[in-house]
């Protein structure tokens, strides 16, 4: 069952202008610690953050609430499968939406895609609900997955 989908589209040249005017002071309101670690290692680091930027306004598309609503930036981080498939994990108001929405005896599952092509970078965000006592379409553990996390 799809819960919401969501998508965005940015140019890497705005993150990077972004991040050479505000710095700290916009990585902090915007990326999780996790998020922050894994860029700051990347070879093309406004790259890598601006599809973290793609995923987090995707992600609020999928809520139906945009940043809105008591969600916000810091609630939505991209986080990776230990496969490495990159996902989305909720919290705050971002994971109060997704409960609100996540019909009962259904467990959310949340599946991102990231891609960039100079000077472009891309997310799209699905939220499917698959039922809580059986195992998950996308093969995750039933029960949860990082979308459900606190």
């Amino acid at each position: 069952m799809i819960l919401g989908i969501g998508n965005d589209l940015i140019d890497i040249r705005r993150i990077e202008h972004t991040l050479e005017r505000y710095g700290e002071r916009f990585l902090d309101r915007v990326f999780t610690d996790i998020e922050r670690r894994k860029s700051d290692r990347r070879n093309q680091r406004a790259a890598s953050y601006a599809k973290r930027f793609a995923a987090k306004e995707a992600c609020a598309k999928a809520l139906g609430t945009g940043l809105n609503r008591s969600v916000y930036w810091r609630d939505m981080g991209v986080v990776n499968l230990p496969g490495g498939q990159p996902t989305m994990r909720l919290t705050g108001g971002a994971l109060k939406r997704l409960i609100e929405i996540t019909p009962p005896g259904m467990t959310a599952v949340i599946h991102l895609t990231l891609t960039d092509d100079q000077p472009l970078a891309q997310a799209i965000v699905l939220i499917s609900a698959v039922p809580a006592n059986g195992q998950p379409m996308n093969g995750l553990p039933s029960g949860g997955s990082p979308a459900t996390e606190t």
